[in-house]
């Protein structure tokens, strides 16, 4: 299956900016209750992902701020404890479904390493439900039920913070 399938393209993506500021970065994620969110480079390469946490650890242990100080701290300034692997855009459903197990979306990249869009862990599970969900309606089918409902409950149980 072509993982594009699953893309949630740039346009309709909340990600911050390489220049925008700690406290721009801070008012989006508030705004659409993001966890976490991709950072983009002013030619629209794929940096790395910000977190809450990176936010809250960057705050007490980086500077000593208030709302005022943190529009002129850039987002590029605070320490990422890791960052989302991304993919590229014609990888193939294993290496998405893996990379899914452990982050809440999967940064996708073209040929060129440009950010494209993402992909949710909730979009595929909820892709693997629907398949299931499918198959059981389906007589005499209980094999290709049983693999997708083990594949399913693989992908529900990465590591898990929640999708976006």
């Amino acid at each position: 299956m072509n993982i594009l399938f699953f893309l949630t393209p740039k346009s309709d993506v909340a990600y911050i900016s390489e220049d925008d500021t700690l406290r721009q970065a801070l008012e989006k994620m508030e705004h659409h209750k993001y966890s976490a969110v991709p950072i983009v480079s002013k030619k629209g390469r794929y940096i790395g992902t910000l977190t809450e946490g990176d936010l809250l650890w960057g705050i007490k242990n980086q500077f000593d701020l208030n709302l005022r100080e943190a529009e002129k701290v850039p987002v590029t300034a605070i320490r990422r404890r890791c960052d989302n692997l991304p993919v590229k855009a014609d990888a193939d459903m294993e290496d998405l479904v893996d990379k899914a197990l452990n982050q809440n979306f999967v940064p996708v990249l073209d040929d060129q390493r440009y950010f494209i869009g993402i992909i949710t862990r909730k979009d595929i599970i909820k892709y693997f439900y629907q398949r299931c969900q499918a198959a059981r309606q389906k007589e005499g089918d209980r094999e290709n039920v049983h693999k997708l409902e083990v594949l399913s409950q693989a992908v529900r149980m990465g590591n898990g913070t929640d999708p976006l």
